[in-house]
């Protein structure tokens, strides 16, 4: 019996077929050992650029981006349907996520011309990222000090320095929230601009991870930016910045959700063929009660995530806070799980390179880390009982 997991029920036959075009892409491109390590060779990260200009030109960047910016126009449903396939094939597509939490902020609050560049870029294939975070604002993101000050001549100066900024050494476009009034709180006076890739005074300094080059320091040294390169309104970008949180935590909650069906179906394929004492590893109790529990725990993530993109879609101008932190909380949790229970299944040969689990275990264990802890997760779910 196969261990892909199902589908939700609810699909309809052209999101069957999207899912159907997605499995069939990743088998194509990245199905062998040899294909993915070309790939991560070209990339030195999880995003492989020439694959993700292939996935463009098939038309799927922009699944749940709006037509008007040549998007398809679909919902959170389709988005993690997306974000499911491709982790589950390991398709070098990293940038996708910050792109289109990033090309959404700007559909719902950036200008037609701001919509044009960001959303139509990240649709045609061009990178987005979000620099948020600083070396004293991470889980408080509201403490973040980076300034951007009016000039005499109506634009704006910034100065500062950001952190653990996701793709920006790929991206065409960076979405800035900088402090522009330092007289209220610390969540008052917040703004968002609009930052073209290559505006002289901004320095990117890759930080070396686990992972390969993901996360980058942004700095900002006298950037001088046009009064129209605010997204939204000045000075309110916290209401702003909320509004995009409970999307973004369902995208990593779907990425995840596909890396642990992949280490289980990775797991259960090694534990069948490797034999020991005669017999396959996989036929004995203690590891298949160990699978048995794992597969129910993706199980239950799986159900938990397209059942908060069901309600996303049914409800749009609806927050589900609450939800989408348990979905995220529970699918990075399970994947980190997963592949540390993969990894000890399959002993030494887990650890070596020679096999994929050890990728899985380095993309896994950071995504508890990224996108809100999970202990802000679970403070969040907690208050959300007014606890």
């Amino acid at each position: 019996m196969s261990t892909v997991h199902a589908l939700p029920r609810s699909l309809s036959e052209e999101q069957r077929a999207f899912v159907t075009a997605l499995r069939d892409f990743a088998r194509r491109e990245c199905g062998t050992r040899e294909q993915r390590d070309a790939l991560a060779a070209e990339a030195g990260g999880p995003h492989a650029p020439s694959l993700y200009a292939r996935l463009a030109e098939l038309g799927w960047l922009g699944v749940c981006l709006p037509e008007a910016y040549g998007g398809a126009g679909g919902g959170m449903t389709d988005a993690c349907l997306f974000l499911r396939e491709t982790s589950r094939g390991l398709v070098p597509a990293g940038g996708f996520i910050t792109s289109v939490i990033t090309a959404k902020a700007y559909e719902r609050f950036g200008n037609e011309a701001q919509c044009k560049a960001a959303v139509g870029g990240a649709v045609a294939g061009q990178v987005l990222s979000i620099a948020m975070s600083e070396p004293e604002a991470g889980s408080d993101v509201a403490a973040l000090r980076c300034a951007a000050e009016r000039t005499p001549d109506g634009g704006w100066l910034v100065n500062g320095h950001k952190t653990w900024i996701s793709n920006a050494h790929l991206a065409e476009h960076i979405l800035l929230v900088a402090r522009t009034d330092a007289s209220g709180t610390k969540r008052e006076g917040l703004t968002m601009f609009h930052v073209p890739a290559g505006t002289p005074g901004i320095r990117i300094r890759p930080i070396e991870t686990m992972g390969g080059r993901e996360v980058n320091d942004v700095y900002f040294t006298d950037v001088r930016l046009p009064a129209d390169a605010v997204v939204g309104v000045a000075d309110h970008a916290w209401p702003q910045l909320m509004a995009g949180l409970d999307a973004e935590r369902l995208f990593l909650a779907a990425n995840m959700l596909g890396l642990a069906e992949r280490v289980l179906e990775d797991t259960v394929a090694y534990v069948r063929g490797r034999e020991q004492f005669g017999r396959p590893v996989g036929s004995f109790q203690a590891l298949r009660h160990r699978l048995a529990d794992l597969a129910t725990e993706i199980e239950c993530a799986r159900l938990l995530v397209f059942d908060v993109a069901a309600a996303c879609d049914a409800e749009p101008g609806r927050r589900f806070s609450r939800e989408a932190s348990m979905a995220k909380l529970k699918a990075t949790e399970t994947a980190r799980n997963a592949a540390l229970e993969g990894m000890q299944m399959m002993g030494g040969y887990g650890y070596a390179t020679e096999y994929d689990m050890e990728r899985h275990l380095r993309a896994a264990v950071v995504s508890t880390v990224y996108g809100g802890t999970s202990e802000i997760q679970r403070d969040i779910i907690g208050r959300s009982y007014g606890l």
